[in-house]
């Protein structure tokens, strides 16, 4: 079960409690206009003041914060799900990240074996989210952690989510966790050497190397620890691999897999999937998943549990991968380097859109239109794609496209 802290001043009645948590839950947000960041505040200040925090807070915390537009434009256009996945890989998994990432495993080798003993994170999993995040700490960001979320808390589209990373964050300045001054991170509010959100920080942060505070700003081995406990915490499979690369046998049957489903290992071995060298997958009894990040297009993936405890830490199926592939990378796998994609079955998040709403019209449930490819989005293809006979990858190809009846070409 997870615990949630509630400052302890001034909170007077259940109701409250109730909301504390139901804001930190992200099920309640609250009732703010997206275009008037001033009477966000205000009911930033009403609500912390119902929940008991500090003066400080109420009045000189939320009183300084202000928004920030680029902000918005970022959220809107996150690397994850705007880049195809060769771009995403070869921009990510680099030489570079590989050399220091190296480097950083030898510096760090008994800390890094400890933490594997103790959590049962392979070290090599920590370096790639390490070089992946900040690229080794080398840029953890300069923006105003404080007004980024509150930005975010402020906009209609994930008002939840970010009230209650900012409530978090509030928690962790008033317990003297953080201070004001050192809450610089990402655009979305990530913070230090891996990242971490407050939520996070808050409930996972561990000192590692014993100064009595937790600095996942300043100390490489606060970050790599409190990283190893949220892996362990999030539900990590110790001895197991992420995936790996394989090779499908021509003329195979997208019939007979779908995609974001778990199989049995074998039953991949049984439709004649082999490994990249073409040797026969292992008998291990493990459940894995067929991930095609360009459709039948593009290369093909066996991902095992530990890729979905990889994604809780980042929802992008490409971010995942690239960790797994730059950790395989750090302990000696050949260099991977994947071909851009033909032009014709690029397809723009405006497009994308446009196709969901389209086959959300004809009956295939997509989700709202967001032009981001989900599970819903890629169920909905596949089974566009299985009633007009079409190779079903789920993957949104020209063919899909033409099928529907969208000129890609007339579509920014």
């Amino acid at each position: 079960m997870q615990y949630f802290h509630f400052p302890s001043v001034n909170i007077r009645s259940i109701s409250q409690i109730i909301k504390a948590s139901l804001i930190s839950l992200g099920i309640l947000s609250l009732n703010v206009s997206a275009s008037n960041f001033e009477q966000c505040q205000v009911s930033f200040k009403e609500s912390a003041s119902e929940l008991g925090y500090s003066d400080y807070i109420t009045n000189d915390v939320i009183n300084a914060l202000s928004p920030i537009k680029r902000v918005k434009q970022l959220d809107n256009n996150q690397a994850e799900f705007s880049e195809t996945f060769a771009e995403y890989i070869n921009k990510r998994v680099t030489d570079y990240r590989v050399r220091e990432g190296k480097k950083k495993l030898n510096q760090h080798k008994e800390l890094l074996k400890e933490l594997t003993k103790k959590y049962g994170i392979p070290a090599q999993y920590l370096v790639a989210f390490w070089g992946l995040e900040t690229n080794y700490g080398g840029y953890k960001g300069k923006i105003s952690v404080l007004n980024a979320i509150a930005t975010l808390a402020c906009d209609k589209r994930r008002s939840r989510y970010f009230t209650g990373e900012l409530f978090k964050l509030f928690d962790l300045i008033d317990s003297k966790r953080v201070a004001v001054e050192q809450l610089k991170g990402s655009w979305a509010g990530a913070m230090g050497h891996m990242q971490f959100m407050p939520t996070a920080l808050k409930a996972y942060g561990l000192d590692g190397d014993n100064d009595g505070r937790v600095d996942v700003w300043e100390s490489e081995a606060d970050a790599l620890t409190s990283a190893a406990n949220y892996l362990h915490q999030i539900g990590w499979h110790t001895n197991q691999r992420w995936g790996r690369e394989v090779k499908l046998p021509e003329n195979f049957d997208y019939t007979q897999v779908e995609q974001d489903k778990f199989y049995p290992l074998n039953n991949f071995k049984n439709l004649g999937i082999t490994t990249v060298y073409q040797q026969p997958l292992a008998n291990y009894k493990i459940n894995a998943e067929l991930f095609l990040p360009a459709g039948h297009h593009g290369p093909a993936f066996l991902v095992y549990p530990n890729f979905k405890v990889i994604m809780k830490w980042n929802l992008s199926k490409n971010y995942a991968t690239a960790v797994g592939l730059l950790s395989d990378r750090l302990v000696g796998a050949k260099k991977q380097t994947y071909d851009p994609l033909d032009k014709k079955q690029r397809y723009t998040r405006e497009q994308l859109k446009l196709l969901q709403a389209k086959l959300q019209s004809l009956g295939y449930k997509t989700g709202k239109p967001d032009g981001i490819l989900g599970p819903n989005s890629r169920k909905a293809i596949r089974s566009f794609q299985l009633a007009n006979q079409l190779v079903a990858d789920a993957y949104p190809s020209l063919a899909v496209f033409n099928a529907v009846e969208l000129d890609k070409t007339a579509i920014n």
